[in-house]
């Protein structure tokens, strides 16, 4: 393995995450799918999450990096159980979900397989070598625990930017004051009440729909 590609592993959280400045991770993990190497399979889903949270992960980019069908079907059976590692940690992360979305039905039922498999804690094969669940989990939880504070803290930020921006869409700054106070506990004022009353109740009433919320759902899949 060249020192070149084991710094940039460094980088990427396998073992050491450190800034992501000047890294390819795309490439990156091109090259950790083409080589034959049990302990960079392993450390595979490592290495996507750091470089997925950080948006320099791109499925596509990565596949077509790499030249042989064997590889391509390699790197999604990499990912695939990736993916499935994740939900049998309870871990859920956004582009996650995209990317499962994304798959063909084929690429689904195959990730269903290898999510079942994982679930039993059964050895996932990977061009003829065997993964075990214990060390799949063993490899992750030893270096992604060594930065998970990291992790977190980025899924907390997007995840309160995401909120800000949906309220956004709906409440004006002062209707958004208000939802917020009233969700807090805080006591608003009598004008502040009747404005709530009138205007922001209507708003939650209507968020608060199950038909409404089940059929927003519908939409964006």
């Amino acid at each position: 393995m060249s020192d070149n590609l084991l710094k940039r592993l460094e980088i990427l959280g396998f073992p050491m995450f450190e800034s992501l400045e000047n890294v390819d991770a795309n490439v990156t993990l091109a090259e950790v799918v083409r080589k034959e190497d049990v302990r960079l399979w392993e450390g595979f889903s490592v290495i996507l999450a750091h470089a997925a949270e950080e948006n320099m992960f791109d499925y596509k980019a990565v596949e077509s990096l790499l030249k042989t069908a064997v590889q391509k079907e390699r790197l999604f059976t990499l990912v695939a159980v990736s993916l499935a590692l994740y939900k049998t940690l309870d871990l859920k992360f956004a582009w996650a979900g995209r990317l499962h979305k994304s798959f063909s039905a084929n690429k689904k039922a195959a990730y269903e397989k290898i999510a079942h498999e994982l679930s039993k804690r059964i050895s996932v094969k990977i061009s003829g070598t065997l993964l075990s669940y214990d060390r799949l989990k063993s490899v992750f939880s030893v270096y992604f625990t060594k930065t998970r504070g990291h992790i977190d803290n980025l899924v907390a930020t997007r995840g309160e930017m995401s909120l800000e921006y949906a309220l956004a869409q709906i409440f004006s700054p002062k209707q958004k004051e208000l939802f917020l106070k009233r969700f807090k506990g805080e006591k608003l004022t009598k004008t502040e009440q009747e404005y709530y009353s009138r205007t922001v109740k209507k708003k939650v009433v209507a968020l608060a729909n199950t038909e409404l919320y089940r059929m927003s759902q519908d939409l964006l899949r």
